[in-house]
């Protein structure tokens, strides 16, 4: 059952963690994402130590599509500089996981292999 991950990032609005979550799952490069919040960050930004309130973003996916999946949040995410991490899933309930792979896009290759196939047929 490999290949799964789990991609997090944070956002200051709610709103913005809605936004994303609607962008990865109409795209099919999420199956599931979950907003938890408010959560308390700090870190250090630009030399100073920062500590914010932000929403917290999981994202289930598969460990192919995490390219597109990670240009699809910068597109939209606010921050200048995301964070945005994947962690394998290196178990998980074999139902859920089949579920997962079920309502996730493709993988990148096998698009474009239709895509070529298509073009054959429409000649």
């Amino acid at each position: 059952m490999g290949g799964y991950i789990q991609v997090s990032t944070t956002v200051e609005r709610r709103e913005d963690a809605e936004e994303i979550a609607k962008v990865l799952i109409e795209r099919r490069l999420a199956g599931c994402v979950q907003m938890v919040g408010p959560v308390v960050s700090t870190y250090r930004w630009k030399g100073k130590v920062e500590t914010a309130e932000e929403w917290l973003i999981l994202v289930k996916s598969r460990e192919e599509l995490y390219g597109e999946l990670e240009k699809a949040i910068e597109e939209v995410h606010p921050y200048e500089t995301p964070e945005i991490i994947a962690t394998p899933i290196v178990a998980g309930n074999k139902g859920y996981l089949e579920w997962l792979s079920e309502v996730l896009g493709p993988p990148q290759e096998q698009c474009a292999g239709d895509i070529r196939t298509m073009g054959r047929q429409i000649r």
